[in-house]
């Protein structure tokens, strides 16, 4: 529904007239900007499920103003994005969520919520604040997050690779870890079908997402980006004859639950004696051994779906102790 344009009343005052489930709403301001934001500001509040509330945007309560957010945006986050809001509205500042937003002191309430959750949780909870005040038109205070400690995530080794490999053969989590060490995603390697995969060409097509959402798991059209989005090349032979072994190529490709694919890797890596990893940490085994075997940095971004440089190097590339130790050899038996 559009809103009408206001009018401007002998009081000085402008007026707007709308209607809402076939209600007459009015609404009064004292300036023309003023009257259109509260006019769009009820439209979102009943179309939220909130109902007709009269307040202004510093009246609104922090969970008020969180579930209209969710709710005017809903359709355009991810399943897995939606579940996250949900439980930082109703999980997260609980002291502080039905303060009207003019009373808060934010500060406040960061260091509150600091001494129950870790920094990490504290900072993606306001993550969905900060948005939530934009929306309403209230201004974002300046706050002081604290700094989210480094977690440096394990991953395979050049030299794990092939025991860990090894551990895989004719287990039931094969073809599901050997996807992941080509670079796919947990979710992109259980959204595979076998539509996706062209033995013939030994390609694998990464086109969609099996994502976990507010009623569980469902089905993404599109990828977290939009470089994900593309073909992978069979490149490890223990996969394509994994592949080619199957004897019903319909359906999904991998059918086991998630959680218990991150608990088969796990068991792989112990069978084999390697660095405990997960199913994600197998995306870092794949671009870690691509750095390593000096594939150009254009080239691994293409296989594994990466948008940017700076993401594969802050996240995804670790160089080992012994890598560190060689690289030094190298550049020292330069001057010998």
């Amino acid at each position: 529904m559009k809103i009408p344009e206001p009018k401007r009343l002998p009081s000085g005052n402008w007026f707007i007239r709308m209607r809402l489930g076939g209600v007459s709403v009015p609404v009064t301001a004292r300036s023309k900007a003023e009257c259109i934001h509260i006019a769009e500001l009820k439209k979102t509040q009943y179309r939220a499920g909130i109902g007709e509330i009269k307040k202004l945007p510093k009246d609104i309560t922090l969970r008020e103003a969180m579930t209209l957010y969710i709710n005017e945006y809903r359709g355009q986050l991810s399943p897995p994005t939606v579940k996250a809001y949900l439980s930082y509205k109703d999980h997260r500042f609980i002291g502080y969520s039905d303060k009207p937003l003019g009373s808060i002191r934010w500060q406040e309430m960061i260091d509150a919520e600091l001494k129950v959750v870790s920094e990490k949780t504290v900072k993606n909870a306001w993550g969905l604040v900060s948005p939530s005040l934009k929306f309403l038109g209230c201004p974002v205070p300046d706050v002081k997050l604290a700094q989210v400690p480094v977690n440096e995530r394990p991953f395979l080794l050049p030299d794990e690779i092939k025991p860990f490999c090894k551990a895989l053969k004719g287990r039931p989590y094969e073809i599901a870890a050997l996807l992941e060490l080509h670079g796919l995603r947990l979710s992109e390697m259980k959204a595979l079908t076998w539509d996706d995969i062209d033995l013939k060409h030994k390609v694998i097509y990464v086109r969609g997402a099996y994502v976990n959402g507010v009623d569980g798991y469902v089905d993404k059209d599109a990828n977290k980006n939009s470089t994900s989005t593309r073909p992978v090349p069979i490149m490890i032979p223990q996969l394509e004859d994994a592949l080619n072994g199957c004897k019903d190529k319909t359906g999904r490709v991998v059918t086991t639950h998630p959680s218990v694919l991150y608990e088969d890797v796990k068991r792989a890596c112990k069978i084999a004696g390697v660095t405990s990893c997960g199913n994600h940490d197998l995306r870092r085994s794949f671009a870690s051994l691509c750095f390593y075997m000096g594939i150009p940095e254009r080239q691994i971004m293409e296989w594994g779906g990466w948008k940017d440089r700076e993401t594969l190097h802050r996240v995804y590339i670790r160089l080992s102790a012994a890598m560190e130790n060689e690289n030094k050899k190298t550049f020292e038996g330069f001057f010998h």
